[in-house]
Order: C-alpha cells, then sequence, then structure tokens
C-alpha cells in the first residue's frame, strides 16, 4: 500500500501498521485535487454548482416524497398542481426560484402551494453544498450526495406517513455495500476511514476492498441489529411495536456506508432527539399519553446526515477529552 508522509514522499508500508490509532472517517487525502485543478474554474463555481445540483435534485425529491408513498410513478406523469390538476409548466418549475416568484400559488388556479416543496428543495441545496464543503471534490462525493438524497425522502416520507419505503431503504443498502467494494480499488486507499478498526484490523493480509466489505457489514449489523435487538426486547416485555422494521432496514443502508462508530453516533442523536420530541410532545398533550408515536426516522436521518458530515470530530474530540 502506497502512503504519504508529512513531506509529501511516498513509501510502501504494510497495511496493519498505515496507523497506529483510528483514522478520522471520512476525513481523508482522496485523490489530491481540487475542482479548479480539473476544470479551470474558480473552486466557487463548484459550489455553485454543487448548490444548484442540490435544488434540482430536491425537486425531483418532491415527487418522490409525494409519490412513492402512494406507489405511484415517479416519471409518469408531469407535475401537476394537486387542486386543479394543470400540469406544471417548464418555466413554472424553477426550483425554490418559481415558488418565490409565483408567491407560493399555482399560477392558474391561484390556489397554495405548500411551502413544503420549496423548504426540500432549499434543504437539498444547503446539504449538497455542505457536504460538498466537507468531502470535498473526490471519488467519495458522489456517493455522500446520493446517500444525503436518500436520506432526506426517508425522511420526510416518514414525517408524513410513518413509514420508511423499501424502495428507498434496499437500494440504500446496496448504493453503500458497492461503494465499500468500489472505492477502495478506484483509490487504491482506506476511503472509509474505519479499516483499522475491529473487525478489520483483523484482517490486514485481506484485499483492501474485502477488508472495506467487511467494515461496512459489521455497520450495517450494528445499525440493523441493535435497533431489531431494541424493538424485539421492547415487545416481548411490554407487548408493544416499539421499533418499526424500515427503522431497522434504514440503518442497514446507513450502517454499511459509515461504519459502526459513527453509525452507534447517529444512533446516539436519533435518541435523544426523538426523547426530547417525545418529552415535548406528551407534555403537550392534555391526557400525558405516554405511547405516543413519532416518526423516528426523522431523527434516524438527521444524525445519520451530522455523524457523516462531523462525526469524525466529534469522535476524535471525545477520544482525546474523555479517553485515556
Amino acid at each position: 500500500m502506497i502512503v504519504k508522509d508529512v513531506a509529501g514522499s511516498a513509501s510502501f508500508i504494510p497495511f496493519s501498521t498505515v496507523r497506529k490509532t483510528p483514522p478520522l472517517p471520512f476525513v481523508m487525502d482522496f485523490l489530491l485535487f481540487s475542482f479548479e485543478s480539473v476544470t479551470g474554474a474558480p473552486d466557487i463555481v463548484g459550489y455553485v454548482l454543487v448548490f444548484v445540483l442540490g435544488a434540482m435534485i430536491g425537486s425531483f425529491l418532491n415527487v418522490v416524497i409525494h409519490r412513492v408513498p402512494r406507489e405511484e410513478s415517479v416519471v409518469f406523469p408531469n407535475s401537476a398542481c394537486p387542486n386543479c390538476d394543470t400540469s406544471i409548466k417548464p418555466y413554472d418549475n424553477v426550483p425554490i426560484i418559481s415558488w418565490l416568484l409565483l408567491g407560493g400559488k399555482c399560477r392558474n388556479c391561484r390556489a397554495p402551494i405548500s411551502f413544503r416543496y420549496v423548504a426540500v428543495e432549499l434543504l437539498a441545496a444547503l446539504l449538497f453544498l455542505l457536504t460538498y464543503w466537507k468531502i470535498g471534490f473526490n471519488e467519495f462525493l458522489p456517493v455522500c450526495l446520493v446517500f444525503v438524497a436518500a436520506v432526506i425522502a426517508l425522511m420526510f416520507i416518514d414525517a408524513e406517513h410513518m413509514i420508511l419505503p423499501n424502495v428507498i431503504t434496499y437500494p440504500l443498502f446496496v448504493l453503500a455495500i458497492a461503494a465499500r467494494v468500489v472505492l477502495p480499488v478506484i483509490s487504491g486507499k482506506d476511503v472509509f476511514g474505519d479499516l483499522s478498526t475491529w473487525p478489520s484490523s483483523e484482517m490486514a493480509q485481506s484485499p483492501l476492498w474485502l477488508v472495506s466489505l467487511a467494515a461496512g457489514l459489521s455497520g450495517a449489523i450494528a445499525g440493523g441489529g441493535f435497533l431489531w435487538i431494541i424493538g424485539e426486547t421492547w415487545k416481548r416485555l411490554r407487548g408493544i411495536e416499539a421499533m418499526g422494521l424500515g427503522d431497522v432496514k434504514m440503518m442497514l443502508g446507513v450502517g454499511a456506508l459509515l461504519g459502526w462508530q459513527l453509525t452507534m453516533l447517529s444512533i446516539f442523536f436519533a435518541a435523544f432527539g426523538g426523547a426530547l420530541a417525545g418529552s415535548i410532545l406528551i407534555a403537550a398533550q392534555k391526557d400525558r399519553d405516554l405511547q405516543t408515536h413519532i416518526p423516528f426516522g426523522i431523527f434516524l436521518g438527521s444524525g445519520s446526515i451530522v455523524s457523516l458530515l462531523f462525526g469524525a470530530e466529534l469522535v476524535s474530540w471525545y477520544a482525546k477529552t474523555f479517553l485515556p
């Protein structure tokens, strides 16, 4: 394996001795190039393009969020006003801008257009921009952008319908597993930053892609398995369905991409956020129903994105602050 020392020179070091301490997940020296070095255009152009791409993907996610739970095609027919059923013209379907120019109303019948549509577009654009800033212009960026888009769709669908569709969770898992195999082959590096942690640390003599795959599978087991155990235990003890299988399937994909460390961090964030939201909802109820259901996918999704982008720094800070 070829690694670079501080001075930038390359040397051959056995995989098992590349790092003596756990690396920071996702803080890696990917392919050492920038948007400007590849295209010749200023880096700010890259940020603008990623923002526009995010808004466009957000517009598509609105279709996914509306149609997938209803088992409708996301391709046909064209988008139409839900009130008057008039097809939306291309010039009225420009992400963010069209909603603002129309004042949040249909051009034909003047019925209000839900703020959710522009919120999803803006959220996707901003998260794409943040992902580009944190991950960089490299081979891992497309995978992260697809991951973020899928998680956004799952969060909004769960918020409205209390489901996490298989048509999204299954491909998310496949994407993560494929990335675990393909990216180490392309880059020849520990792209995911978790290959020196157990169980991958026990596979030092194995091909890099196989070690990466093992790390992904351990993350999937940690994410999906942990939630399944919690849900099954609660069901047996209390006779109440506490955790849907949709949450388990979602965390299989999240775990496969993030690895077990960042996956457990995602679950911690989700549990904290869910508990806080649940407490507020219960406190607001007159009858204090302790069996209040909340769409946990919202918190799993937000925790996963936070862990993807900032988990490495948080894990490093915790290790330096609290561990000997």
